[in-house]
């Protein structure tokens, strides 16, 4: 045992040390359950801010840092207006929960605006050729999309005891709005998922036999 196994003289125990500025924010993200990709994202983000003025506090900044900062992004990194305003609305979460600091020049700084485009839509036609191209995982997922009308996140954090071959059903747990809902499983699906499962299942079996095996 070395001398820093044994409590002070005087008795009193070390008080821990207060979490960094961004585990405070990942914390307070975590306890409020946002989806991983959003947790990373705005730390992400927070991270840039902070290197990007050399590592000031965010509580010494104000208006004009964050400006320079969402201008960097859109003149020099040619960031679209949706990557800028994700960088905006994590800056915002920053200041106004995690540091309770309630700023109003925040509201004022210029939101940028996003092109209107139309979405390309394919036919019935061209998704089927379009599948007949895709095999292996990536193809059963982009099936699942197309035959479910899951989102990308919610098939590829399926679980198993989500899918209900006897009903014909997928349940999605914790979709956009942290909300459950449940949708149909299409007949041709049902063949290809249970070779997955079996799949899955042996290298899971594999994994937990090194002592791995686990999940977020």
């Amino acid at each position: 045992m070395d001398a820093s196994s044994f409590p002070p003289p005087d008795g009193s125990t070390a008080a821990p040390k207060p979490p960094k500025l961004l585990e405070r924010m990942r914390i307070h993200l975590r306890t409020r359950h946002y989806s991983i990709r959003t947790e990373q994202a705005y730390l992400d983000w927070v991270r840039r801010f902070i290197l990007y003025h050399n590592k000031r506090h965010p509580q010494e900044m104000g208006a004009r840092e964050v400006e320079e900062f969402l201008s960097h992004l859109a003149v020099d990194r040619q960031v679209s207006a949706s990557t800028q305003n994700q960088a905006k609305a994590a800056i915002l979460y920053l200041y106004r929960q995690v540091l309770a600091v309630e700023l109003p020049w925040l509201d004022e700084v210029v939101q940028a605006k996003r092109p209107r485009r139309l979405p390309v839509v394919l036919t019935p036609a061209e998704v089927r050729l379009l599948l007949m191209h895709m095999d292996g995982t990536t193809g059963l997922i982009a099936q699942l999309l197309y035959g479910t009308g899951m989102r990308l996140m919610e098939a590829l954090r399926l679980r198993v005891k989500d899918v209900e071959f006897a009903r014909r059903e997928i349940v999605i747990r914790e979709g956009k709005g942290d909300k459950d809902r449940v949708t149909v499983l299409p007949e041709n699906l049902i063949e290809p998922l249970q070779a997955q499962l079996c799949k899955a299942r042996a290298l899971h079996e594999k994994d937990l036999e090194t002592g791995l095996g686990r999940v977020y």
